[in-house]
């Protein structure tokens, strides 16, 4: 399967990160935690990760299985 993350960086550190194996947002830092929480309840924020993962992970691994398969 594909895992789909999506980290957001401030100052050299990570302190969210979107997982599309859990379907959640995670927090790292005091502050992330805090925006984990916020994001996870907004129906919209969470689909737009969603809408990231359908739209990136499964073109590409199309692609790529349309690659791999060429070569054989």
């Amino acid at each position: 399967g594909i895992e789909f993350i999506d980290s957001y960086v401030f100052n050299q550190v990570e302190y969210i990160r979107f997982n599309s194996t859990v379907g959640r947002y995670v927090g790292y830092t005091e502050h992330g935690v805090k925006n984990a929480e916020a994001w996870n309840s907004d129906a919209g924020i969470l689909g737009q990760e969603k809408a990231e993962l359908e739209r990136y992970c499964k073109h590409n691994d199309a692609n790529y299985y349309s690659a791999i398969l060429d070569k054989t």
